[in-house]
């Protein structure tokens, strides 16, 4: 359809069309649930975690769904309905990059009052049991379907709507605590906005029950700012005030002030779903989304149903995903749970996990949609599945032992992606190359802050370049894998440090779930 056509037809894209104007007949004005018992700062703690597990996993969700949009006209678009699908994939991209704000604002909280970060989540799709009921959380492809399950998990209180077919709330709602109870559990709330509001409560009950001095004992200089982060939003949390404004700055970006939310989180799902339906009606043979389905490269460890990624290249480059992914985390919790770093190095480490993000995650997001399932799933492509494999805050408190780490496993990353464009990835070498550019600068710059006469230290200098010979005395393009000759073992040495370990040999700490 053309830029005339989608007027004439009368299509909305500005959360004004026939799914709004529904949608602001249903509520959202209604009264406030009432806030659950914080009586302990263990409880608050606990609560914040909950909501650092669900920022993180919604973040996930609305990634995987902007991965799955097609992005060219040669994926069988018309110029307007590329223009449509680029449009609503830098909208959910948005989206997500405020969930991370939120994420990280949630994280000041916790560092507020003395807690450590909380980045750990269970792997998608999440246990029933694991949220109260109304509350589900699964990778779906861009669609009706999933934006009408983003929004049900956005909608304010008060909103009545029903989740997304298949993801009807299932499970037990958890009976309300005890102003007695010292031991915190999790509770039962509607909303997002019910969650956030009780923790607004907690925070001020404990604050006026014990005094702010009392509460507030974390240091400020663990607080991320917009310094370092760039998120004008991102509020210092240093007394109840401040706590009060990162929760409004999270309610008001994902429900909207109350019965004001077509700006907000919820009413851009609101728009895009609008418009999506009324392109489709219009041009029944639109198809803006890839064949993506949610898969793993290894069997989830609880009793999950989880297909498996059975093509060999798409399961590593997964991997690659995955491990990347990992550091990420480490990377954006060393920010909080720093020690001894200079103000430089904690701007390292901040632009780490942003250069991480938008130079590793976003372009291993967009191949691995355009990479096939595998036999069992014919036609079929996948997703990313942001898979944890254990717990990611083992890292030691000692500032140099943590970068090391830090720098090393990036460059095992690195490394692993060299082999893939030497191998089985070959194919795809070119889209690999920037990054594996963008991994060993940022490995670079960690290990700059290292002594130099250090083994890794080392790693802040650039890598030799492999010659042919011996990329293919490294590699066994069939398989894949490593040559297991002393000779490759000096080659990986000569290619930035890297060890040749076998990623699914790796020792897994404890996993929670």
């Amino acid at each position: 359809m053309t830029g005339d056509q989608i007027a004439a037809a009368g299509i909305s894209a500005g959360g004004q069309g026939r799914l709004a104007a529904v949608i602001a007949t249903r509520g959202g004005q209604a009264a406030p649930e009432a806030p659950f018992v914080i009586e302990h700062r263990e409880a608050l703690i606990y609560m914040l975690c909950e909501a650092a597990e669900l920022e993180h996993g919604i973040m996930c969700q609305y990634l995987f769904a902007a991965f799955s949009l097609k992005q060219a006209a040669e994926e069988g678009l018309s110029g307007a309905e590329l223009a449509a699908t680029t449009r609503w994939r830098k909208q959910v991209s948005h989206v997500a990059t405020q969930e991370m704000l939120h994420l990280a604002l949630v994280q000041n909280m916790l560092s507020a009052i003395g807690a450590a970060p909380h980045l750990v989540r269970p792997n998608l799709p999440a246990p029933a049991s694991h949220y109260p009921a109304g509350v589900q959380l699964a990778l779906l492809p861009f669609g009706e379907r999933a934006l009408r399950h983003f929004m049900f998990l956005e909608r304010p209180e008060g909103m009545d709507l029903d989740d997304a077919d298949g993801l009807a709330a299932i499970g037990r709602a958890a009976p309300l605590v005890s102003e007695r109870d010292i031991v915190p559990r999790g509770q039962d709330f509607a909303t997002i906005g019910h969650l956030y509001r009780s923790i607004e409560a907690g925070f001020a009950h404990l604050a006026e029950l014990h005094g702010e001095d009392w509460l507030f004992v974390g240091p400020p200089r663990a607080q991320a700012t917009a310094e370092h982060f760039g998120w004008p939003e991102l509020v210092a949390v240093t007394d109840l005030a401040s706590a009060r404004r990162a929760i409004g700055e999270i309610l008001e970006q994902g429900e909207g002030p109350r019965g004001h939310w077509r700006d907000a989180h919820f009413g851009q799902f609101v728009s895009i779903l609008d418009e999506y339906q009324q392109l489709t009606e219009s041009s029944p043979g639109f198809e803006p989304v890839r064949p993506v389905m949610a898969a793993n490269v290894r069997p989830p460890e609880r009793d999950a149903e989880v297909p498996l990624i059975g093509d060999p290249l798409t399961a590593r480059v997964t991997d690659l995903f995955n491990v990347v992914y990992e550091i990420l985390l480490q990377v954006f919790e060393r920010f909080f749970a720093h020690t001894e770093e200079t103000d430089a190095q904690l701007k390292t480490l901040a632009d780490a996990t942003i250069g991480l993000m938008l130079r590793v995650i976003k372009p291993l997001g967009d191949l691995i949609t355009s990479l096939p399932a595998g036999e069992a799933h014919p036609g079929m492509t996948a997703g990313p599945s942001f898979e944890l494999f254990y717990e990611s805050d083992y890292l030691m408190p000692h500032r140099e032992a943590a970068w090391a780490l830090l720098a090393e496993r990036l460059d095992e990353a690195a490394w692993l992606c060299g082999q893939l464009q030497a191998g089985r990835g070959e194919h795809i070498a070119g889209q690999l190359e920037p990054v594996l550019a963008a991994m060993r600068e940022i490995s670079g710059t960690l290990a700059a802050h290292l002594p130099a006469s250090s083994a890794h230290g080392r790693l802040a200098a650039a890598p030799a370049r492999l010659g042919p010979a011996e990329l293919d005395d490294l590699v066994e393009p069939e398989h894949g894998g490593v040559a297991g000759t002393a000779a490759a073992a000096a080659v990986i040495g000569l290619a930035g440090g890297g060890t040749p370990v076998a990623f699914a040999g790796r020792v897994r700490h404890r996993r929670r779930w």
